[in-house]
Parts: structure tokens; sequence; C-alpha cells
């Protein structure tokens, strides 16, 4: 028998240390014909100027999103945008992350230097196919890689704040050592996994971030019955 599944994400965030304002950008949206899709932009430079050019690519993207247009096309069409209202000058670093309950897929999209984890049961893979942020040249495509909705489903993307952490001390984070540890078996939450990656890349920064830092967690989980309540979470520390 076909199990249930449930699909949860969770964010963590922090931006850099003494910046005015994050330049990551995160935003989560329902597909017209069924599913979510989750999108991550790192916007060139940093504070307002960054937050700027995170929030004009997320726009684009969203916006198409919920006009029910594939996501290879909307990746193509915020690199568009971007590159036209800013004179190809700046990039973006744009990942987009679908469940896509027509095909019964997840699929992810990269324009980003980073690369993605996704663990299915013990198995690790690094997605990590060479593609350009958006904004700079001339006929970028996305990356993309589609996998069936299984059970014990962890795809964890992450803005390059996490990549570099540690850098300038020589202790570079290892994400496969830490998704064993706190995941050992594909039944940890996607909260605990984005918090667990977002404390380990702060401790290696000493707690002042270099960079902003952005987690991502989607996962899929085997449920024994259908729970047809949808769930949104979400904490905005105000100071």
């Amino acid at each position: 028998m076909t199990p249930f599944l449930e699909v949860h994400a969770a964010v963590a965030k922090v931006g850099k240390y003494a910046s005015s304002e994050s330049g990551d950008t995160v935003e989560l949206i329902e597909r017209p014909r069924g599913g979510m899709s989750l999108v991550m932009v790192d916007g060139q430079r940093s504070g307002r100027s960054a937050k700027a050019i995170s929030n004009l690519v997320v726009h684009k993207a969203i916006t198409l999103l919920a006009e029910g247009v594939r996501d290879g096309a909307v990746a193509r069409a915020a690199h568009d945008t971007l590159h036209a209202q800013r004179g190809g000058q700046v990039s973006a670093e744009l990942v987009m992350v679908s469940v896509d309950l027509v095909t019964h897929t997840l699929v992810v999209s990269r324009n980003s230097r980073c690369p993605s984890i996704l663990l299915r049961g013990p198995v690790l893979e690094w997605l990590d196919a060479e593609t350009n942020a958006v904004g700079i040249h001339l006929n970028t495509k996305p990356a993309i890689t589609e996998y069936a909705l299984e059970p014990n489903t962890t795809l964890l993307v992450f803005s390059d704040g996490v990549w570099a952490a540690g850098a300038r001390t020589g202790e570079r984070i290892n994400l496969p050592a830490l998704l064993q540890r706190i995941d050992p078996n594909g039944g940890a939450s996607a909260e605990c996994i984005a918090d667990a990656v977002l404390a380990e890349a702060l401790r290696l920064d000493q707690n002042r971030p270099h960079d902003d830092i952005t987690v991502a967690v989607i996962t899929v989980r085997a449920q024994p019955e259908l729970n047809q309540v949808r769930r949104l979470v979400l904490r905005f520390p105000i100071g």
C-alpha cells in the first residue's frame, strides 16, 4: 500500500553581522494546480542594496509561479528581468524548490554557486551542477533536477553564508556529517534540521556571521493516515 505523505518546509535565517538588513529573501507560495514552491534569493552586495535586488527577483518568480508558469521558465524570466532593470551589472543567486502535485515530484532549480543536498534514506546526493547566478550573463538558464516524491526524503538548500561559514578560522562546515548526526534515520523535522545548520554556521563564524545566512529544509515523510489540515508557522523577531 502506498503510504500517505506529508511535506514540511522550514526556513531559518539571520543577517550579516552589523549589517542594516539581510540581502537574502525567501518566499513560499502555493502552486495553482497543487503543491507549493519555495523561492530563495541571495542578492549581490549587502544590506539594503542587496535586499532590493533579492526582492526584485523573488517578486518576479512568485508572480509567475502563481500564474502557473513552469519553474525553468520562471528562472529564465527572473534572470531577464534583473538583467534588463540593472543593465547586467548585478547578480543574484536563485534557488527554487517545488513540490508539484501534478507530476508528484520534487523539483529543484538552481542558479547558484552553492550546492544543495538531497537525502533519500541513507543516500546523500550533492546537487552541484555548475550554473550561473541570474542577472549577468546572457542566456543564463537553471540547473534543474526532479525526483519522485518518496518518504524519508530531506532537501537542504542554503545561501553562501552557510557554505563559507568558518572560512576565516579554517574550520569549514561539514554538512554531511552534521546531517548524519541530527537526522540519522530520516525522521527529523524540517525545523530541527534548519535550526541545527544555522546554529553550526553561527558557531563557526563565532556568532558574528560574515555574510547573510539562510537555510531552507523540505522534508517528505510517511504518515499513517491522511490529514487534510495545512499549517504555516512564522516566527519573526522585532528588535
